[in-house]
């Protein structure tokens, strides 16, 4: 359901939909379903502050795209690959690194005092769609923050959507 308070969808508006309650990422044309992709949100459930590691609700915009021509399985610091592609033996050699891989969707608060500016600012929190080991668990709660999808599903969508996308989180 889209917040009644938001701007509203224009008919052939796309924009992005996230359930935490049904894990799930919806892409939308107005009112259709384009896309459904399972997801997987934060660990410590739904929420704002800065270093709570939770998922902020909300209306946002996707404020910047990151990794169009990396290959599937690229690994991201600080927003920048580092030439690696994901497997076994690096997750064994890294064991506490929060992978981020495939493609970034950088997301942006639009909602002043409640995901945006001061201690509640998504852009600052670093909070992204991105794509996530092939043996992460999604479906259920276990992210930092984030909103994680397949490598595979993550390319799919940063395709389908441009810079500006809006998106909305939701309990």
């Amino acid at each position: 359901m889209v917040d009644p308070a938001s701007p509203p969808i224009g008919p052939d508006e796309v924009w992005i939909r996230v359930s935490i309650a049904r894990q799930d990422l919806c892409l939308q044309q107005g009112s259709e379903l384009r896309k459904k992709y399972l997801v997987s949100t934060a660990r410590a459930g739904p929420g704002e502050l800065n270093g709570s590691g939770c998922t902020p609700r909300g209306w946002h915009q996707v404020r910047a795209k990151i990794g169009g021509h990396e290959p599937l399985g690229a690994v991201f610091v600080g927003r920048r690959p580092t030439g690696e592609i994901y497997d076994e033996a690096l997750a064994v050699r890294y064991p506490q690194r929060d992978w981020i891989l495939t493609r970034i969707l950088w997301l942006s608060g639009l909602e002043p005092g409640r995901n945006r500016l001061g201690e509640r600012d998504t852009m600052r929190r670093y909070i992204y769609i991105h794509g996530c080991p092939d043996s992460a668990e999604l479906g259920q709660p276990g992210s930092h923050g984030c909103i994680r999808m397949r490598n595979e599903d993550v390319a799919d969508l940063f395709e389908r959507v441009p810079v500006g996308t809006r998106v909305v989180i939701s309990e």
